[in-house]
């Protein structure tokens, strides 16, 4: 019996507390992080491979690798999950994704937790988000010892609009931010996501921001206090929206003292434009380096940022809930 499946697993924008999703700073101080999924996604079609073929597995996404053992496939993602779920039957793999990988969207963790699922919908098994969630930080932290953090494996298996706390125990929990729905629309129609034009290796500034976490207490201690504060907004009904945006220009103005390496005079330069243009906060999305930067500004400036940066691109995207998903799947 041939299977034929997609699974839609959504990217992620992170507004607070990264840098505490590292396990070299969670599991002594705990940390916390408040982000979304966005209606922007990677998806994988996974297929029975034909037995006609000279090879058992074929994989396409930036390469192409077919190969006849699983330990002989070299993304590493893919080789380490199909060996942890012990994939047995012959199978073809297709990656796509709407928005480029390595731009700060957590396109390599969103990858992995699709990979994770389509592997157990192969097998006829539903995992839980916590499943999910859980074997794709095994993936990229224990076996493939990836410089990566903890919260995107998280948003991409739950979706939605989240408070994600870490324990010093390594164990987390997702709370999601219950906000009315008139506040949370203003809090959407307040951003914009910008492509700066360059990608990054995110493993690059990840290592560099790990190797300095120990000097960086007051700073990570800092984010998490903006976090705090931030939650705090979200969940007041008298505070207005707009002091969101001033959090997270004071987080990205700490994030870029853990490292020299997360920001570059280009970056400093388009945020300065924004700002100049009616943007109250802004922030380079994940480890750094490159990538989409966030600006928060009030509807009527919007057209102006756009307008001093016409020449770098902007994608329009919204809250998504639903996370990680089969959307596809066919038994013949």
């Amino acid at each position: 019996m041939s299977t034929l499946l997609i699974c839609r697993t959504p990217l992620r924008v992170s507004f607070f507390g990264g840098g505490t999703d590292y396990p070299i700073w969670y599991e002594e101080q705990g940390g916390a992080v408040i982000s979304t999924t966005i209606n922007k996604y990677s998806f994988i079609t996974l297929r029975t491979l034909p037995q006609i073929f000279d090879y058992k597995y074929k994989l396409r996404y930036f390469s192409t690798e077919t190969v006849n053992e699983i330990s002989q496939i070299q993304h590493p993602s893919v080789r380490e999950s199909a060996r942890m779920l012990q994939i047995g039957k012959s199978f073809e793999m297709v990656h796509t994704a709407d928005l480029p990988a390595g731009t700060g969207l957590g396109s390599s963790s969103t990858f992995t937790v699709g990979m994770l699922h389509a592997f157990h919908a192969f097998s006829n098994y539903m995992p839980s988000k916590r499943e999910l969630a859980t074997q794709a930080l095994m993936v990229e932290q224990d076996l493939n010892s990836e410089a990566v953090g903890s919260q995107d494996q998280i948003a991409a298996a739950w979706g939605g609009f989240n408070h994600i706390i870490f324990s010093t125990n390594r164990t987390f929990e997702v709370n999601p931010i219950t906000i009315s729905q008139e506040k949370l629309i203003e809090f959407q129609n307040s951003l914009l996501l910008c492509f700066t034009g360059f990608a990054r290796s995110a493993q690059n500034v990840a290592r560099h921001q790990i190797k300095s976490t120990p000097n960086k207490f007051n700073e990570l201690q800092e984010i998490a206090k903006l976090t705090a504060e931030a939650l705090n907004i979200l969940n007041s009904k008298d505070t207005s929206i707009n002091e969101i945006g001033k959090l997270l220009n004071e987080t990205w103005r700490i994030k870029k003292n853990l490292t020299p390496h997360i920001s570059n005079p280009s970056i400093e330069n388009i945020c300065e434009i924004a700002m100049r243009n009616g943007a109250l906060g802004a922030k380079l999305l994940g480890a750094g380096g490159g990538g989409f930067l966030l600006f928060f500004a009030e509807p009527q400036f919007h057209h102006k940022i756009r307008k001093a940066l016409d020449k770098l691109a902007f994608v329009d995207f919204r809250f998504e809930n639903t996370g990680s998903k089969i959307i596809y799947f066919s038994h013949e």
